[in-house]
């Protein structure tokens, strides 16, 4: 089934379009919109296979509709229909997969529905042909490959796991032997420290050839670093992301769904690693720097739903900041959740004086009791 957004200022054309569609059958109708804007905005938030887009329209010609739209999913396939030749040139520089002159018949409108499909068919192609094993350092360590990419690498010892993730987490750089020991093996003398980490290099380059991951480790002036061969880890695609955001003045909204589904758990979450607890707190200030400047982003927008949603999860993150709670419960007070707003009281409650033994900020008390008073109130008035 393929998934298609119309666009078109004129709400007969529309009506045309999805019936002819409907009659073309395998395409589902996953928006039609009468305003460019608003249909842009819902490309951010709306997974969808192809875009119809008429050019001639008041406010956002289709071109430059067609542009943003690009900027959005560049591999997005978009279909213009319009009543003007004349078009057809700027429409080939922005790559349209087709330009169908209305009136079209429904046999034109079948070949562009498989031309659609084949260009969905070669990106997928294209996908499957790239594929690498997926190297995943957030929410844990855990290597895929891609013969079977729903089974992780299996380890003959922690030991040789923590010394994969550990020269991974070098990113290529050859590491001295004396500084993996010091890292791993703490608490042994020297030679036997020695003998464990040469067992472990020889399980690990072992269990990765055998596993069919390109993963080769190299020796070389006293040290040992790990070639990832163009192997992309989860957590650089991540920080890469974060940054570029940092970095918009015009922010996408597809990367704010884009990063939150990519943050599965902290950087080595769960594996006692003690050598990545830098890593961990820098990649967690990171992304909390990001979901505030999320947060007011889409509060200056009144998008009050997803400026909750970021707060939300910053508090998932800092359980006891102050600052990010007390934005919460404004947010839930002002969209009349007061229920929502005196749970967030009590879980900031519990994370400041209950977990960390400490007091609340006056200005957060004061903030408290007001949300106490309405919650009261409210019960009072049910």
């Amino acid at each position: 089934m393929i998934r298609v957004i119309l666009i078109d200022d004129e709400a007969d054309a529309l009506n045309l379009l999805e019936i002819l569609l409907k009659q073309v059958g395998d395409v589902e109708i996953a928006g039609t919109y009468l305003n460019p804007f608003q249909a842009i905005d819902a490309l951010s938030e709306t997974v969808v296979d192809a875009v119809f887009l008429d050019i001639q329209m008041p406010g956002m010609k289709g071109t430059e509709a067609a542009r943003r739209i690009r900027s959005i999913s560049p591999e997005l396939p978009i279909i213009f229909t319009t009543a003007y030749a004349e078009y057809a040139l700027e429409a080939f520089e922005i790559d349209s997969t087709d330009y169908l002159l209305k009136p079209f018949t429904l046999a034109r409108l079948e070949n562009t529905v498989t031309r659609i499909a084949k260009s969905l068919s070669k990106q997928k192609d294209s996908e499957q042909t790239n594929k690498a094993p997926s190297v995943r350092s957030l929410g844990g360590f855990h290597i895929f490959s891609p013969p079977k990419p729903d089974i992780e690498v299996i380890w003959k010892t922690k030991k040789e796991r923590e010394l994969c993730a550990f020269l991974i987490h070098h990113e290529g750089k050859r590491v001295n032997a004396g500084f993996i020991i010091e890292a791993l093996w703490p608490e042994y003398d020297l030679d036997k420290a020695k003998s464990y980490l040469y067992t472990c290099l020889s399980y690990l380059r072992k269990s990765l050839t055998d596993q069919d991951i390109p993963i080769h480790i190299h020796k070389g002036n006293q040290g040992f670093s790990a070639e990832l061969n163009n192997i992309t880890t989860d957590v650089s695609l991540f920080e890469t992301l974060l940054n570029q955001i940092l970095g918009e003045g015009n922010m996408n909204e597809k990367h704010y769904h884009q990063m939150n589904e990519m943050y599965n758990g902290d950087y080595m979450e769960g594996c006692n690693f003690d050598w990545a607890i830098a890593k961990q707190l820098e990649i967690k200030s990171l992304y909390v720097r990001v979901l505030r400047k999320w947060s007011v982003y889409y509060r200056n927008r009144e998008n009050l739903s997803f400026a909750v949603d970021s707060l939300q999860r910053l508090l998932t993150i800092f359980p006891d900041s102050e600052t990010d709670g007390r934005s919460l419960i404004k947010l839930h007070l002002e969209l009349g959740n007061r229920n929502e707003a005196y749970r967030v009281c009590l879980q900031l409650e519990q994370a400041v004086r209950v977990q960390l033994g400490s007091e609340l900020e006056e200005e957060t008390m004061l903030l408290f009791h007001q949300t106490k008073e309405r919650q009261s109130s409210q019960l009072n008035e049910s």
